[in-house]
């Protein structure tokens, strides 16, 4: 005979690292994710099994064969359909008192608005390449005093960093319109994994090609995103915990087995970065990709 669900029974084993109240907190939080492809599906399974409640989800893609190595609701079932409605329904599958908005056109200037209404933190699950779309949903975000996770997968780990309403914006660290757009993808790579500790096992380096946009990936690391992503999301959601905020990274590499915490006052302007900018060309000129 099938269970009724009870929220209570379902996320009671949270407790001890929660306490009954802040686990009804979360009950009552709205978490918004834009991007549900590799990590971004994983923070929002992760996110409702933390008890989460209420969700803003956003994609405009489809599920394909090509994601199979890495988003959780890539499956033969749900190829061609649209990545919303298939993780909506996953997430509704762990807790079906969920309330879920679907943005199925991902988002935009005329959608932005309605997107972060009423939101308590956002989760950055945006394609790595969006990089007009993801400064202006972090703008808003701003506007609105909400606070920003970003959980980037990287080989077999994970860098994280927080964009808090009272730090550093996203074009003050990135320092994008420093340089030409192609070298876009090689400032934000900078910015989000300053230690670059996932360069030294690169076995295929020539399957890299951010003219492309193409760039190798694992479930590994969206996983690994997923966890350093939700715990973030539970001390800011809670109000509890040290939040580190840019120019702070922390990086995270299973393969190598290392934690790196990095501070770069001034972003992309630091020396050490603009060194890291300039290995990364580069890498990728003698690749034959720049």
């Amino acid at each position: 005979m099938q269970e009724s669900f009870n929220y209570n029974e379902a996320f009671s084993r949270n407790l001890g690292w929660l306490s009954p109240t802040e686990q009804q907190k979360l009950r009552h939080m709205r978490v918004a994710i834009a991007g549900l492809g590799g990590a971004g599906g994983v923070h929002l399974l992760t996110l409702a099994r933390l008890g989460v409640g209420k969700f803003n989800i956003a994609d405009l893609d489809q599920f394909a064969l090509a994601n199979f190595n890495r988003q959780a609701g890539a499956t033969i079932s749900s190829l061609g359909q649209d990545k919303t409605a298939v993780m909506a329904n996953l997430a509704l599958e762990i807790n079906p008192e969920l309330e879920i908005r679907q943005f199925s056109q991902g988002v935009n200037i005329s959608n932005l608005d309605d997107f972060l209404n009423s939101v308590d933190v956002y989760v950055d699950g945006l394609d790595y390449f969006v990089f007009e779309t993801r400064q202006e949903v972090y703008d808003a975000c701003r506007a609105k005093g909400i606070p920003i996770i970003i959980a980037v997968p990287l080989g077999m780990g994970a860098s994280l960093l927080n964009f808090l309403p009272e730090g550093p914006t996203f074009e003050e660290y990135f320092r994008l319109q420093d340089g030409p757009k192609e070298d876009w993808p090689i400032r934000f790579l900078a910015g989000v994994a300053p230690a670059l500790m996932h360069r030294g096992y690169l076995v295929y380096p020539e399957i890299v090609d951010f003219r492309e946009h193409r760039v190798p990936s694992t479930g590994i690391a969206c996983q690994i995103c997923a966890g350093l992503a939700a715990t973030e999301a539970l001390k800011i959601l809670l109000g509890r915990g040290k939040v580190l905020r840019v120019p702070h990274t922390i990086q995270f590499d299973a393969y190598t087995g290392k934690l790196r915490h990095v501070w770069r006052p001034g972003g992309n302007r630091h020396p050490l970065q603009r060194g890291a900018i300039g290995y990364i060309k580069w890498r990728l000129k003698r690749a034959g990709k720049a």
